[in-house]
């Protein structure tokens, strides 16, 4: 699924416009990249520590610290269960295990369509709704096996 050269080239030709080529500049390089792809692709990578003169080592360095950064692409719906502490011991995992049994995808996986994908985060700051799950960053709190099967239904049927 990796986007074209072309594509990635001209895309963030309109990134590197808003920016100087000054090295601090990198994390809001990178953020508008990933909001352009979905996620950072290496040919983007690549040109963007081109552009800001730092070693792809350095860039990866960043992206590779930052949870918020991914350089696996996304579906459109891009779920995410929490599995902090009070998620988890409040049954996170068993609407893990249904999102991966229900999508046929792995966490970190995303659907042949494009559609969903699954990863899972260790806090998202709402442990009074514990467990949570979040879909393109909108919470569902108090979540259950079956309150998820009827959110992915209405996400299945949006199309």
């Amino acid at each position: 699924m990796e986007e074209n050269k072309e594509k990635i080239d001209s895309d963030l030709q309109e990134v590197f416009g808003k920016y100087t080529r000054d090295k601090d500049n990198l994390i809001k390089v990178l953020e508008e990249a990933q909001s352009k792809f979905g996620y950072l692709p290496q040919r983007a990578m690549e040109d963007i520590a081109e552009y800001l003169q730092m070693s792809l080592a350095e860039v990866y360095g960043v992206v590779s610290f930052y949870s918020r950064f991914t350089t696996t692409p996304k579906g459109k719906y891009n779920i995410s269960i929490c599995l902090g502490t009070a998620c988890f011991v409040k049954g996170s995992q068993a609407i893990l295990d249904r999102a991966k049994e229900r999508l046929k995808i792995e966490e970190g996986g995303m659907t042949p369509d494009g559609k969903f994908s699954i990863d899972t985060v260790r806090c998202v700051g709402a442990c009074g709704l514990a467990p949570v799950f979040m879909i393109n960053g909108e919470v569902y709190g108090k979540a259950t096996v079956k309150k998820f099967d009827e959110v992915i239904d209405e996400y299945m049927n949006k199309e």
